[in-house]
């Protein structure tokens, strides 16, 4: 997988991804991370890349002429990168989307700054806006990190455990169950015994019921839109009884 990441900062990303996950997997050469600098591509002696809105109003607005320049470069070789801007207006990231992301064999991510981007650069030359969440960053260059680091564990041989990706929370519109470790007392608080027991079938059906639980009790709206099975429906049931919660 190979991003290129349009950003007028692209030190901000870089710096950060030279550790961590994704730090590794660059140096497995199992993802390409490329910057791309619309300065460079100004013919502003000064490199400028904006200028204020027509219509008037705050702040500046990223210029077309520089950005056509940068994606005409970077689509320049192959294969030709699937478009993404990172957008407040955009379709909100899910692990679904993020999936559907991992499919494809280069991203391009564009980083927007000042009050946004000249709209005929978005018409001509993004394929998808995306959002991570309802509200608003000074630059696109986090939510293009979130971006990478989402959709990069969902590469191939990028986490150590293939298993791990596959049951993260939202992996099954679900949150995780929660997790423990060594030692069996802490804090003077003892984990779950059922986790101790050696019995699978039994712990995989409490981390189920967990899990429902969680989502049930933080996210309400994700279990709304499931359509649970019979087994799920009691051990949700179950979760409830135990934790004296009204029924659904």
């Amino acid at each position: 997988m190979q991003f290129d990441l349009v950003s007028i900062f692209p030190e901000m990303i870089t710096q950060w991804f030279e550790q961590g996950v994704v730090g590794r997997a660059v140096a497995k050469e199992l993802i390409t991370i490329n910057t791309w600098n619309p300065r460079e591509y100004s013919e502003d002696r000064h490199q400028r890349v904006d200028d204020r809105p027509f219509g008037g109003g705050p702040g500046m607005v990223m210029q077309y002429a520089p950005l056509a320049e940068t994606a005409n470069a970077i689509n320049a070789s192959e294969p030709k990168p699937f478009h993404v801007y990172l957008s407040p207006q955009g379709e909100p990231l899910t692990q679904a989307l993020a999936g559907k992301l991992a499919e494809q064999p280069r991203l391009a991510l564009w980083c927007g700054r000042y009050e946004g981007v000249d709209q005929r650069f978005i018409d001509q030359h993004i394929d998808l806006e995306i959002s991570i969440g309802d509200f608003v960053l000074s630059g696109g260059e986090l939510a293009a990190a979130v971006l990478i680091d989402t959709v990069s564990r969902l590469i191939p041989g990028v986490l150590g455990d293939a298993n791990s990706a596959a049951e993260d929370s939202f992996q099954q519109a679900i949150f995780d169950h929660p997790h423990y470790t060594r030692p069996e007392i802490a804090g003077r608080i003892p984990a779950p015994e059922i986790l101790l027991s050696g019995n699978h079938a039994h712990i995989a059906k409490w981390r189920l019921k967990e899990a429902l639980g969680r989502t049930f009790l933080q996210r309400p709206d994700l279990i709304t839109r499931l359509v649970l099975t019979t087994e799920q429906e009691a051990l949700l049931a179950e979760f409830l009884q135990e934790y004296h919660i009204g029924e659904l």
